[in-house]
């Protein structure tokens, strides 16, 4: 008989860690005296790894970064986002307390950094470019996000008046080859003669910016799915878009694959949004669309309902569907018993003729116990914190944290009543505030809680914004604790 080897605690811990690529975690404590198998703990990560991609190809954008690790602990460790030669742009010394760069004109290049110790749990980073004119002018943010190998970008374009490409950021020491597929309403994009490769080589600590039409030449789609996996390595991955008269935004990856998909927080006077869904499985999928707003869930009148072929991009265009009132748009299978997984994100449009601005939201992950967006402003109407409670009600902690240049801190505690959307306009915003400052959110009860901040910084008329989602931070990590039975095996 062949014998298995045991997995000893830090063999386990070194495990999870490789699988997630993101942390690596202390050994846990000693298993109980009576060597029965105890159920899994839960443990601070030890490191984080971020990567920022470049901000803008505009000589005149303006960029403002925020990074930040919520908490209050006083101990040891250290945080720093990076340029490719090294150079520090940003290095948070303390938990709880912000730091801001700026940077102008198209050399401001991609950054990645690792966060350990303390400065590790919840390592938060953000950036956010205004562009006043030109054919990317807009207000474009993005949260720097964790490396990973599988990302899904509902929303993008490959017709005539869009510019849309998806950046690629290496933070290892080694080459990430990575794939990039698009879905039409017809299914795959193929390849036409004289098309450029669609696998793209990453080289350690460097990014890589892929304009999507070129991929599939004298295609012009509207709504299109982009599906970006590595076949090795790892890579941060986020689309940006640009759209003739309309503006420039970042749409950051949807959340994975699933049957009921949130998407938090469209603006209260949004004048144009469109859906767009896609069903990667091999079954089709129809969705019951229904939007929550602060008085409760309805129904969409004329779009009760959406159905997704599979392996097929659809949309569905819901125009003014918030009508003054900040509300999350929720999918569910139709038929409860039979839910298929999608991915799915909404263009919005605020304004109109000449004054109009783009943005993107896709389906969020939920809040779980914390989340952090670090780029806010203390101005009253910049600053919109939407929150949506999907099950039951749910209370939240609001933190807002010192301004990068000087404030204190200030927390709320708020309840959202089950399908309903809560804005907090303003939200949250530390005293005296200076500078630019993070917006923490914490689950205390109930749940699960959706959320996203809209950030709008006007310019010459026209409404510039952006939307960005909050997603659990995951600062710790379950790990089995050890047993003492030589007859358990991990």
């Amino acid at each position: 008989m062949k014998q298995r080897a045991l997995l000893t605690p830090a063999v386990v811990a070194a495990a999870l860690a490789a699988v997630t690529g993101l942390a690596s975690l202390t050994t846990p404590a000693a298993a109980p005296a009576d060597g029965k198998h105890a159920a899994a703990s839960r443990m601070p990560v030890e490191q984080s790894v971020l990567v920022c991609p470049a901000p803008s190809s505009s000589d005149i954008a303006e960029t403002t970064y925020t990074s930040i690790t919520p908490g209050t602990a006083r101990g040891k460790g250290s945080a720093r986002l990076a340029t490719k030669d090294g150079k520090a742009v940003l290095e948070p010394k303390e938990p709880g307390k912000p730091v801001g760069a700026t940077a102008s004109g198209a050399e401001a290049p991609a950054l990645t950094g690792v966060a350990s110790g303390d400065l590790a749990p919840g390592w938060t980073a953000g950036q956010t470019t205004k562009v006043a004119v030109g054919q990317t002018r807009g207000l474009l943010g993005v949260g720097c996000t964790a490396p990973g190998t599988d990302f899904w970008f509902p929303g993008v374009s490959t017709a005539k008046g869009r510019q849309d490409y998806i950046h690629l950021t290496n933070p290892d020491d080694t080459v990430a080859e990575v794939d990039i597929k698009l879905y039409g309403p017809d299914g795959l994009l193929k390849d036409k003669p004289g098309a450029p490769d669609r696998v793209f080589q990453v080289d350690p600590h460097s990014t890589a910016r892929v304009l999507l039409s070129p991929l599939v030449p004298d295609t012009q789609v509207a709504d299109v799915t982009a599906h970006v996996t590595t076949g090795s390595g790892r890579v941060g991955a986020s689309a940006q878009i640009s759209e003739d008269g309309v503006g420039a935004d970042w749409l950051p990856a949807s959340a994975d694959p699933a049957g009921s998909l949130v998407l938090p927080g469209i603006p209260a006077d949004a004048t144009s949004v469109r859906l767009i869904a896609y069903a990667p499985g091999a079954d089709d999928a129809d969705l019951r669309l229904r939007l929550a707003g602060p008085g409760g869930t309805l129904t969409p009148a004329g779009n009760e309902q959406l159905h997704v072929k599979a392996g097929m991009t659809a949309s569905v265009d819901l125009k003014d569907v918030t009508r003054g009132e900040a509300g999350s748009l929720l999918l569910a299978p139709a038929d409860p018993k039979k839910p298929v997984p999608v991915v799915a994100a909404v263009r919005v449009v605020r304004g109109s003729g000449t004054k109009q601005e783009l943005g993107f939201l896709p389906a969020t992950s939920p809040v779980g116990a914390r989340a952090t967006v670090a780029d806010n402003r203390a101005d009253d109407k910049a600053t919109v914190l939407s929150l949506t409670a999907v099950g039951s009600d749910a209370k939240v902690r609001v933190t807002a944290s010192p301004g990068t240049e000087g404030g204190q801190a200030a927390v709320r505690e708020v309840t959202v009543k089950a399908g309903t959307t809560q804005a907090l306009s303003p939200p949250p915003a530390p005293t005296g505030a200076k500078g630019t400052y993070a917006l923490t959110i914490e689950t205390l009860s109930g749940g699960p809680v959706h959320a996203s901040r809209t950030l709008t910084l006007p310019q010459d008329g026209i409404p510039m914004f952006t939307v960005q989602p909050f997603s659990d931070d995951h600062s710790t990590v379950a790990v089995p604790k050890p047993s003492q039975d030589p007859g358990v095996l991990l």
